[in-house]
């Protein structure tokens, strides 16, 4: 029994190894070939390209100005400007109370014309006692006496006269003038109040000049100097254009950052602590660039497709730096020469048969 067994066996497997065979290649003969994608390629170029840092940061008052007064415990009796309000150097923003300044002040007029009238009066009389002491009318020590008192009265005409510009300059301190031109953009005091020396009451924005701040890394602090342009993005999709006024000498030593100070000659409505994302524009450098319909991005990096001598596609993934005019700087992951796919580079996955053909020229619908 055993003996009829095995050939049975070795039967029923070389019959079911001739049907799986025969299926094979009855499939593979109805397999058709994967079509390969049509895609145009461009090469990575190295060029001269425009360098620029993007950051954000706020708008500023170039310089803000607290002012106050320099007297006490008098009363505001008239606010002549309001927040938003230009004013021109020099020109009367608050008075207040001054009639006891007043009144100081004519004291001091009359003092000081009280001593004139006694220096004068001494000048007068020493004036006769030389005369009079060369007839030997009085003695010599009755001269210095005399001469005595006209020393004393030009003194006493000095110190009545710095009295009486102390008091004319407390008189002044009642009248908070503008330092300079510019725009109120604060008030901190209203009519009626009594005001304390060395509080702020308004705050003047000098000149009414805005400027934009920013706070860069100390590898991008380095790349930017005075003179560069900057351009500013308003929320309304305006562009403010402006130039770095200055840069700080060093990073600061907890956040490795320093700032950048940019003027805005015309900051077209801007108001400060308006928070805006800016382009400072640092010359021009030598990079590889590829165009930007190259780069797609997957699992949120930038990648391109190199195309190998069998027509297969490989993803790449690379550094990007800027873009300007249709180009994207390549900072890492492909060296000058490369071939990239260009058209059909979204469609591609890594791995996938190309062929390449000539690019398309885009037509505008």
């Amino acid at each position: 029994m055993r003996r009829i067994a095995r050939p049975l066996v070795l039967g029923l497997a070389l019959g079911v190894a001739v049907i799986a065979t025969a299926c094979s290649k009855k499939e593979e003969a109805t397999a058709k070939p994967v079509a390969a994608f049509a895609v145009s390629v461009a090469r990575v170029q190295a060029q001269d390209i425009p360098r620029s840092v993007l950051v954000s940061g706020p708008v500023s008052a170039w310089e803000e100005m607290q002012l106050g007064v320099e007297v006490s415990g008098l009363r505001v009796t008239s606010l002549l400007v309001d927040v938003g309000q230009a004013v021109r150097k020099g020109e009367l923003l608050l008075q207040l109370d001054h009639r006891s300044l007043d009144a100081e002040l004519a004291q001091a007029d009359a003092a000081l014309r009280e001593a004139e009238a006694g220096a004068s009066l001494a000048r007068s009389q020493l004036a006769r006692g030389e005369l009079l002491v060369k007839d030997k009318y009085i003695s010599a020590t009755q001269l210095d006496e005399l001469r005595a008192g006209r020393v004393k009265g030009d003194a006493r005409v000095g110190t009545a006269r710095a009295m009486r510009d102390t008091a004319a300059l407390r008189r002044s301190f009642a009248d908070l003038r503008a330092p300079d031109a510019g725009v109120i953009s604060k008030r901190l005091v209203q009519p009626g109040q009594v005001v304390a020396s060395g509080s702020e009451l308004l705050r003047l924005i000098r000149q009414g000049r805005l400027e934009w701040r920013a706070e860069l890394a100390e590898a991008e602090l380095g790349r930017v100097k005075p003179g560069d342009r900057i351009q500013l993005t308003t929320r309304d999709g305006k562009a403010v254009v402006g130039q770095v006024r200055a840069v700080s000498p060093g990073v600061d030593a907890s956040t490795r950052t320093g700032t950048v100070y940019a003027d805005l000659p015309d900051p077209q409505g801007l108001q400060p602590g308006t928070y805006l994302q800016g382009r400072i524009d640092t010359g021009i450098g030598q990079g590889l660039t590829v165009p930007a319909a190259t780069v797609v991005q997957r699992d949120g990096h930038p990648n391109v497709f190199t195309v190998d001598a069998k027509g297969i596609a490989h993803r790449v993934r690379i550094r990007t730096g800027g873009i300007a005019n249709g180009q994207v700087e390549v900072l890492e992951g492909l060296k000058a020469g490369d071939a990239v796919v260009e058209q059909g580079a979204g469609f591609l996955g890594d791995g996938d048969s190309v062929r390449i053909v000539e690019a398309t020229p885009a037509t505008t619908p």
